[in-house]
């Protein structure tokens, strides 16, 4: 008798617990998020628990459905969602570039009147908050802060064990190219299998050198064309880089996950990447370990501009953009619960907690001017401080100039150039055709 009644009693707790949980479920805010992460970088296992997991535990209302994607699986998935004409609730995107869709087809809601709203918007900078550097003419996306494209990254470690010192020009470079072979070393690696990588993280920033912070601008504005001198002479400059072994052909069987262990290992003398591949060095929070060790980043590695190039009419500049950042459906009814719960993770996101966090792990410098410290950064987060502290001009990075069409065939033909599969005048021309194709 006494079984019969414990079992009842359990059967009744068992009915209350599932009906309490369902009646949660049933409070519960849904909303759909597609993000962008690379499973395999230091941090990425503890950024969803500090980050995503905090979220929902600090707000029990709200449940993330989140679909997370890297590389070009992602922007494929977010081709498929704006051709379809309609976003997930909250998504990764960009100020331009591989989101202009998102942007031009106005899927993403301005965020001014929801910063505004909570009081928000003086505590980022105004670079940052400037609606002209997003392609919808808005704030589609609060960017985590602003993003320079192009960084060579120097193993002094490699050029001491050749008597070698950090070049000044390009010939100086150059001329390292038989002394680094002869000791079985690269001169720089790059990972340009995934073809974004070098026209966003080289060729932009050789086209600022050749063209000045204008080039861009110009163009679109059917003042100047792809067919150039100018524009040509950057084409032929990275071509001239593959004649002279300055770029390896490797490089173009180089992945974007392998050329950092490459570079930790000493393969070759410098990387050429962005900024944020800063990150891929620190220490990973979750294991205590770091691809290069706090002690070598402070004595062997360095951030530094390229070194002056032939011809060039400007010195010293990187190519640069607005950084990336989340935007929310436009789909979204206003005042909606859905509204109001993305909104609230899109403030989290891009608020003091999450970017301090992307600073001490590398992934972002803030776009915050106050709430985020500064204070124990590791030696190449602080060297990445004083690399954008260094008075330089920014200019465009390409895929944040033009629309996806247009990019894609540069990506493409920048390879084919490496290969020597097409010319120079060649790839000017396609770029060209292209271009005028898709006004």
């Amino acid at each position: 008798m006494k079984k019969v009644v414990l079992a009842a009693m359990v059967a009744a707790s068992m009915v209350s617990s599932v009906f309490a949980l369902g009646e949660k479920k049933a409070k519960q805010t849904v909303i759909t998020v597609l993000d962008y992460q690379d499973a395999t970088a230091p941090n990425s296992y503890e950024d969803n628990k500090l980050v995503w997991e905090a979220f929902e535990a600090a707000h029990p209302d709200i449940k993330i459905e989140r679909e997370v994607l890297f590389n070009e699986p992602f922007h494929q998935k977010v081709a498929a969602y704006a051709a379809s004409g309609k976003m997930p609730d909250v998504f990764y995107m960009f100020p331009s570039g591989r989101s202009t869709a998102i942007h031009e087809k106005k899927l993403a809601k301005d965020l001014t009147p929801f910063m505004k709203k909570d009081g928000i918007y003086e505590d980022y900078s105004a670079a940052c908050m400037d609606p002209k550097g997003q392609a919808s003419g808005y704030v589609a996306e609060i960017p985590f802060g602003l993003t320079v494209s192009h960084v060579l990254y120097v193993n002094k470690e490699v050029l001491d064990d050749c008597g070698l010192s950090i070049p000044k020009t390009y010939d100086e470079l150059k001329a390292q190219v038989p002394v680094l072979k002869a000791k079985g070393y690269e001169t720089i690696l790059m990972a340009n299998m995934d073809d974004w990588v070098m026209q966003s993280c080289l060729f932009s920033m050789v086209a600022g050198r050749f063209g000045g912070a204008g080039w861009a601008d110009a163009i679109l504005a059917g003042k100047a064309k792809f067919t150039d001198d100018n524009f040509k002479k950057s084409v032929e400059f990275i071509k001239t880089m593959y004649d002279d072994g300055v770029l390896s052909q490797k490089t173009l069987a180089t992945s974007y996950g392998d050329v950092t262990g490459q570079f930790a290992a000493n393969k070759g003398a410098y990387m050429i990447d962005g900024d944020w591949r800063a990150a891929a060095f620190l220490t990973d929070q979750s294991t205590g370990k770091a691809l290069i060790s706090p002690e070598r980043q402070q004595k062997s590695i360095e951030m530094i501009s390229f070194p002056e190039i032939p011809g060039e009419i400007v010195h010293g500049t990187n190519s640069g953009t607005l950084g990336v950042g989340y935007g929310m459906s436009s789909k979204l009814k206003k005042n909606s619960k859905e509204e109001k719960a993305a909104w609230e993770l899109i403030k989290w996101l891009s608020g003091p907690y999450c970017q301090q966090r992307r600073l001490d792990t590398g992934a972002a410098f803030p776009s915050l001017t106050k709430g985020v410290s500064y204070e124990g950064l590791e030696p190449l987060s602080a060297k990445r401080a004083d690399f954008y502290l260094t008075p330089t001009a920014t200019t465009p990075v390409f895929d944040s100039a033009f629309n996806s069409d247009v990019a894609s065939v540069l990506n493409a033909d920048l390879q084919a150039l490496g290969l020597g599969k097409k010319t120079p005048a060649q790839v000017c021309e396609a770029l060209q055709k292209v271009f005028d194709s898709s006004k």
